[in-house]
């Protein structure tokens, strides 16, 4: 009985609040900024998701994209401004899912913040094509799984723990709350 609780990897939660919460977000988000953008279909409840690429993450946590105005997604962002984001990182075990509420705009400031050359691929117009708009996205809630001690601790653990036959768990994860 011994060797089986030995076995049992410890489970580290730890839930995140504030400036710590967005500290995480922010962390996790600019190392994997693309991702799945979630909206609900038109008068259903069911996520309709499609690949988004985060722009920014501000000092408040908000999350900032740009979009087509002919666009679906905002089409459902007129009639429901509840999102889900969900982030998969490169590194392995790491991911993030975010719950909030987006709003839309043209804000011309804000889009020449944002604005690389690479986004002509899709606005042919560049930074003033008419059809642009920014999306913020405020984040109420969400859950991280990450690394205590980071990538190279890590990946180490899993060397020896395939190698021994140990689980030696390095994951860390808990509840997010920004705001």
């Amino acid at each position: 009985m011994d060797s089986i609780k030995q076995q049992q990897p410890e489970k580290n939660y730890q839930d995140l609040q504030g400036a710590q919460a967005i500290e995480q977000l922010r962390a996790m988000v600019e190392a994997a900024p693309n991702g799945f953008f979630c909206t609900h279909e038109a008068g259903q409840r069911r996520l309709a998701a499609r690949p988004m690429n985060v722009r920014k993450v501000d000092a408040a946590g908000n999350l900032w994209f740009l979009s087509s105005d002919d666009s679906l997604k905002n089409q459902e962002l007129a009639t429901d401004h509840e999102v889900e984001l969900f982030f998969q990182s490169g590194k392995p075990g790491c991911f993030l899912h975010l719950c909030g509420m987006a709003s839309v705009s043209r804000d011309k400031a804000r889009i020449d913040e944002l604005w690389e050359p690479v986004l002509a691929n899709w606005f042919t117009g560049g930074k003033d094509d008419p059809r642009i708009t920014v999306i913020k996205v405020s984040p109420t809630d969400g859950y991280y799984w990450d690394h205590k001690h980071g990538d190279l601790v890590a990946g180490v653990k899993m060397l020896i723990g395939a190698a021994s036959g140990q689980t030696l768990d390095d994951t860390i994860e808990g509840r997010l709350r920004p705001h």
